[in-house]
């Protein structure tokens, strides 16, 4: 999907007055972020749709630059920001288009982009771990393939969700520090609601590192 299409797609779905996956912050993020992340560390929210983590985030003090590749999404995360006393970055791109620097980030975070196709996911991970710092944390949640069965949101398209071995694959050379496979009750918004077979990750990037 190229990015002009991407941008039609989700504009279409965001274009709504609701938000599509709720104001509240996504619970492993929150959980995992209270245990790793601090006030005055610098994070990047990839692909953050209306602004829930972000804005949360930033709530607890952290720096916060984030990008999304529908600017319905994003001029209602501004808003959303604003009305919550927070500054956050907010810029219009895809994963693609990102500019990814070396080691720029204390944090990375990348809730539900199961827009990925493989080949896209491998481009991103690879620039994630790029951007991390050394000592940087990664939280990623997303949807496994038993995600299929329930049908409370996520993809369809079973090469979009993850497995254990997929994500310790696509993130060696990164300490793990929780990563756990887990149904769990979703209630986020429209969208992702119910039953749900959910990954959560969470990563540190070593402080010496050969990751390039």
């Amino acid at each position: 999907m190229s990015f002009t299409d991407a941008t039609q797609f989700w504009n279409e779905r965001f274009d709504n007055e609701e938000f599509i996956f709720g104001k509240a912050p996504n619970k492993y993020l929150v959980n995992q972020a209270k245990q790793y992340l601090a006030s005055g560390q610098k994070a990047l929210c990839i692909a953050d749709g209306e602004g829930r983590n972000g804005v949360w985030l930033a709530k607890q003090g952290l720096v916060i630059e984030g990008f999304d590749v529908s600017d319905i999404a994003l001029e209602k995360a501004k808003k959303f920001a604003e009305d919550n006393k927070v500054s956050i970055a907010y810029s219009f791109s895809d994963v693609d288009s990102w500019s990814w620097q070396e080691n720029t980030y204390d944090a990375i975070i990348a809730i539900f982009i199961q827009f990925a196709d493989p080949a896209m996911r491998l481009r991103l991970f690879k620039n994630i771990l790029l951007a991390l710092k050394p000592g940087g944390i990664f939280i990623l949640q997303g949807y496994t393939q038993k995600q299929l069965e329930y049908k409370t949101g996520g993809p369809i398209l079973i090469d979009h969700l993850y497995t254990e071995e997929m994500i310790r694959e696509m993130i060696s050379g990164l300490e793990i520090l929780d990563l756990q496979s887990y149904d769990a009750v979703l209630e986020e918004g429209t969208r992702h609601i119910g039953m749900s077979a959910l990954l959560g990750l969470t990563a540190r990037k070593p402080f010496k590192s050969s990751i390039a």
